[in-house]
């Protein structure tokens, strides 16, 4: 485990804004705000914006979580906290990343910004955070706001719209070709069938590569404005769009979003309104894959939890470029030795899910190291924020890329896996999955 600077002394301070203020900055809503190295986490027009970076963790391995939540824990324990507003994301704050795999050697991060932004149920909210001794102002927190809009590049500068992408770019196969990634789909498909295991999901990247450099803030626009059901994340050189939720712990009350059984809705006839529901829905295949990870969320969650809740038959939920079989759960916290989990240590317990590892979890990870060829760095991985109170939001990293440079993006999607699966169609369905990160990028209307 490494931090800079070491353990801060941590002082905040939020205030609530009114529509007064935020005429004065020009938005209405966090995108509005949305600068070129902002954090990001936003979804409907409510959310959470970052600007600079005043202290973080760094870490991998096995014990990423564990240690990324004791840091944490050491900042809160001498922080000083001023939070008249108090809700969750009020008060202390840090975005973060993790990496997917315990052996992958890309940093998990929690970064604590400089300044939050946030919008939430009609309230929004300014928090200074500082480390140098500095107390934090309402003044100085506004001056400090707009010093950030003013030097970071805004989607709106140009003409008030998002602009358009890099105009001339090129896609390529990352570690595996189609055809290798068809034939580790096939492998996949036989492990299964020799008994072992019942699920494994299995990723593909591809590299975009562009002769003018990248906006990330035009990409980060692009995603709230064409999925807006969405979870449009941003943290360092990681975005991406996400519909599946790992856990929101709100208080006592704990949710996630199992996403499992996917249908491209390129595959649409005209006017069928039904077709979702029938060809996904009545899919014996696409309802076992969303079975077992709905079963593998809910056994995690379960000691953590006195009440448990989730639909017996999923949701078709409607996204631009597909379809998923979709369902929510809901848990009432139970405490332990006299306290609630954090968010991050549900994170820590639930991930990986069935959705983006397999089942048994295990046995499939090992399959995926195996067959995939690659690191998937934070791909599938846990990304989001959490407050001081345990409170946090954290989805999963999918419908995503990392900017590896100012001209380079890896994309990553992937498919789940069972005995009855097609590399044909598993392999379309990966490129159904990555139309919005090439949407964002330009390359794909």
């Amino acid at each position: 485990m490494t931090a800079s600077p070491g353990t801060p002394a941590l002082r905040t301070l939020t205030t609530a804004l009114d529509a007064a203020a935020l005429g004065e900055y020009s938005a209405t809503s966090p995108a509005e705000l949305l600068r070129t190295d902002a954090f990001c986490w936003l979804r409907r027009g409510e959310g959470l914006l970052g600007f600079g970076e005043i202290a973080s963790f760094s870490g991998t391995g096995p014990e990423r979580f564990a240690d990324a939540e004791e840091w944490w824990k050491q900042v809160l324990a001498q922080a000083q906290v001023q939070d008249p507003v108090r809700i969750p994301g009020t008060g202390a704050l840090a975005f973060g990343s993790f990496a997917f795999s315990k052996t992958s050697s890309h940093p998990s991060v929690l970064v604590i910004p400089a300044l939050v932004v946030g919008f939430r149920d009609g309230t929004a909210w300014l928090t200074q955070l500082t480390v140098d001794g500095t107390a934090p102002t309402s003044a100085s927190a506004h001056a400090l706001l707009c010093a950030a809009l003013a030097s970071g590049e805004s989607a709106f500068q140009a003409t008030g719209t998002t602009p358009e992408g890099a105009s001339a770019g090129s896609l390529t196969s990352g570690a595996l070709s189609e055809e290798e990634w068809k034939e580790s789909v096939t492998a996949g498909v036989r492990a299964i069938a020799e008994g072992g295991l019942d699920k494994v999901v299995l990723a593909r990247d591809v590299v975009a590569t562009f002769a003018e450099p990248l906006r990330r803030v035009s990409i980060l626009q692009r995603l709230t404005a064409l999925y807006g059901e969405c979870w449009t994340y941003g943290v360092r050189g990681l975005v991406g769009a996400t519909p599946e939720i790992l856990i929101k712990v709100d208080g006592t009350t704990a949710q996630a979003r199992v996403l499992a059984g996917t249908l491209d809705r390129e595959d649409e006839p005209a006017g069928s309104v039904d077709f979702a529901a029938t060809v996904l829905g009545g899919s014996d295949k696409q309802r076992q894959e969303h079975d077992f990870a709905v079963r593998s969320l809910t056994r995690q969650l379960a000691p953590f939890a006195t009440d448990l809740s989730f639909p017996a038959v999923p949701f078709i939920l409607e996204l631009p470029n597909v379809w998923h079989l979709a369902s929510d759960v809901t848990a009432e916290l139970a405490g332990i030795d006299g306290h609630l989990p954090t968010s991050l240590a549900l994170v820590e317990a639930l991930h990986p899910t069935a959705a983006v590892c397999g089942t048994p979890r295990d046995n499939a990870g090992k399959l995926i190291l195996e067959l995939e060829k690659m690191d998937r760095g934070p791909y599938a991985g846990p990304v989001g924020w959490l407050d001081g109170a345990g409170n946090g939001e954290w989805g999963i990293a999918l419908r995503g890329a990392v900017l590896e440079s100012p001209h380079q993006a890896r994309l990553y999607a992937g498919a789940g896996i069972v005995e009855a699966s097609d590399p044909e169609a598993e392999l379309a369905e990966t490129w159904a999955k990555f139309r919005p990160m090439l949407q964002a990028l330009g390359l794909h209307g």
